[in-house]
């Protein structure tokens, strides 16, 4: 992996320094709310999502006032794309006022879970 410390490093450090609204989505997600186990601050080279669903290849991304740069996103949800990677991005004020309709997106994006039938 390019750079496979440094980012691990970078992922841990992101952990460390969450925002309201991150901590928020996270504390919805990891309790399994949606049927789907996600992952904060996970490395797809060369990028550290916010939270990532690799089952499903879903990324939510929270962007606060420094994500105001939309070419920026542009370019990276491509790569993210080009990757397999589907990517749904929120506003933290979004998050933090109608956490229930974030999720109902999130779990729209998702789709029912399959389970798997063991073989016979």
């Amino acid at each position: 992996m390019r750079g496979g410390t440094a980012m691990i490093g970078r992922a841990r450090r992101l952990r460390r320094n969450t925002t309201e609204a991150e901590r928020l989505l996270w504390d919805a997600l990891r309790k399994g709310q949606l049927g789907w186990r996600f992952r904060r601050q996970h490395p797809i080279p060369p990028y550290v999502v916010d939270f990532a669903c690799v089952e499903a290849h879903l990324v939510i991304e929270a962007d606060g006032g420094q994500h105001d740069r939309r070419g920026d996103h542009d370019a990276r949800d491509k790569a993210l794309l080009q990757f397999g990677w589907r990517t749904l991005r929120f506003w933290n004020n979004d998050i933090l006022e109608n956490p229930a309709g974030v999720l109902e997106t999130i779990a729209a994006a998702l789709g029912p879970r399959i389970a798997m039938e063991p073989p016979p």
